[in-house]
């Protein structure tokens, strides 16, 4: 009895080891038959790079040329559009402004008369003139007449009579000169007159936007708000209207970038949003993170030199743009080793 016990414990045993191992079997055939997914590889291109403000460095010169008269800025100062940064010594402008000013006020005041026509003292003194030659000619008409008849009865001169005459026709002709004066100053202003004036007024108003114009290109402002990094020049200096004499390089530092000369090799694997980290020497191990914005339409020569002896200057590049993350403590100019993380 005990011996047919034992032999079915071991059956048993065996039939629960065979159910156990193909389980088993049936699991690893599905693990092996389960497609492996793998992840994609990243890889890191290595590149030279500088640091700018996100609206690059720009170097603000004068328009006109001649001397500085003030530069009231400092490097580093914070200045919000419009605002002075330079002015050049401007007193002839200034005159000309001056004397384009009182032009328009005589244009316009010679509008003001042909509108408003003569002063009333005028009107009166021409009417008056009117009265007075009417009343020589009534006294040179009645003159003529009892002359006449004096010279009809013999009693007065052919002279006499023909003096009384002249008297006459010079008192009529003075009375047609006293009405037309009086008509000219009682007259409204004629219409080529007045477009005449008109004219000359907005030939004077342009001289005047023009004087301002000139005056206005002897100050140096601010393009935008932004920070003075760097001044070249100062007060007494002279500077050209040729942009070869900078008084200031200008930017946005707010937020940074960074300008990344990208091999022509690894250009095909370039993509906007990728990450990107930076080293500086001045930094040590520290690195600076940032993704990929812009990248460039067109290769070209090299714009960052490493100064490393093997240092191919001939090499194609393409630029890219990276915005870091974060207002980091890295001055515009800064050269850094620069690398993108892509994918292959």
């Amino acid at each position: 009895m005990k011996r047919r016990i034992l032999y079915s414990v071991i059956l048993l045993a065996v039939a629960v080891a065979a159910v156990e191992a193909m389980k088993y079997g049936h699991g690893a055939a599905a693990a092996a038959a389960k497609p492996v997914i793998a992840a994609p590889e990243t890889t890191v291109i290595c590149a030279a790079g500088v640091i700018e403000p996100a609206t690059e460095v720009i170097k603000l010169a004068a328009q006109v040329a001649g001397v500085l008269r003030d530069v009231p800025v400092e490097e580093g100062q914070r200045l919000r559009r419009g605002q002075v940064i330079a002015v050049i010594e401007n007193a002839d402008f200034v005159a000309r402004v001056a004397a384009a000013e009182a032009t328009v006020k005589e244009r316009q005041a010679s509008i003001d008369r042909l509108v408003n026509g003569s002063r009333e003292q005028e009107r009166r003194g021409a009417e008056a003139a009117v009265a007075e030659a009417k009343s020589v000619l009534a006294d040179a008409r009645a003159d003529i007449e009892r002359k006449t008849a004096l010279f009809e009865s013999g009693v007065l001169s052919r002279a006499e009579r023909e003096r009384a005459e002249r008297d006459y026709h010079v008192a009529e002709a003075r009375l047609t000169q006293a009405t037309e004066h009086f008509a000219l100053v009682d007259a409204p202003a004629r219409a080529d007159e007045l477009a005449r004036a008109e004219a000359d007024l907005e030939l004077a108003r342009a001289q005047l936007a023009e004087a301002r114009a000139l005056l206005e290109k002897t100050v140096v402002r601010a393009p935008f708000d932004g920070t003075v990094l760097k001044r070249f020049r100062r007060a007494g200096e002279a500077v050209s209207d040729k942009a070869d004499t900078p008084v200031v390089s200008f930017g946005e530092n707010s937020r940074l970038r960074v300008r990344v000369d990208v091999d022509e090799t690894d250009i095909a694997r370039l993509r906007v949003g990728a990450r990107a980290y930076f080293t500086a020497q001045a930094f040590g191990a520290q690195k600076f993170g940032g993704r990929v914005v812009r990248i460039g339409q067109e290769l070209g020569k090299k714009n960052i030199e490493t100064d490393q002896p093997g240092e191919k200057v001939d090499t194609k590049v393409l630029e890219t743009i990276v915005e870091l993350d974060g207002r980091p403590p890295l001055p515009a100019g800064l050269r850094v080793d620069s690398y993108l993380l892509v994918q292959n």
